[in-house]
């Protein structure tokens, strides 16, 4: 019986969750991945000298940190909480998130923002996103 509940428990979904980083995903994520790419390939043109490693220093520089601040920020209040329970998570969960953010996606964006045609972008990070959030998914906890 207690074996029997335990199994349901670790088998549910966490419908609030999931409609979490739904909202996240497109309201946030999408046209904020869109936009940067966008404004990326404007502003450092592929032609330029050290595209590529300018390109990737922006990218994991600035928008990776301010990316990761906006996730913490939009998930606390979609949860509902305090400003308290902000700075605590921040305090406990950023730094760790960002040196895990450089370690996986740093790669991945090097391939993205310099192989990936720009219409693809958002798709190809999308596709990695999903097991970055994962990731964030159990730091919440």
């Amino acid at each position: 019986m207690i074996e029997k509940k335990q199994k349901n428990d670790s088998q549910s979904l966490d419908v609030s969750g999931l409609l979490r980083y739904l909202i996240y995903g497109f309201f946030v994520t999408g046209p904020l991945s869109h936009y940067f790419y966008l404004f990326m390939e404007y502003w450092i043109p592929p032609g330029v000298p050290l595209a590529t490693v300018k390109r990737l220093l922006l990218d994991r520089l600035l928008f990776a940190p301010t990316f990761l601040l906006l996730f913490f920020l939009i998930m606390n209040l979609l949860e509902g909480k305090d400003v308290s329970a902000f700075a605590s998570k921040m305090r406990s969960g950023f730094w760790p998130a960002l040196q895990m953010n450089w370690r996986m996606w740093t790669p991945l964006q090097f391939i993205n923002i310099n192989y990936v045609p720009l219409q693809f972008r958002v798709l190809f990070a999308n596709m990695a996103a999903l097991f970055w959030y994962a990731y964030l998914a159990s730091l919440r906890k």
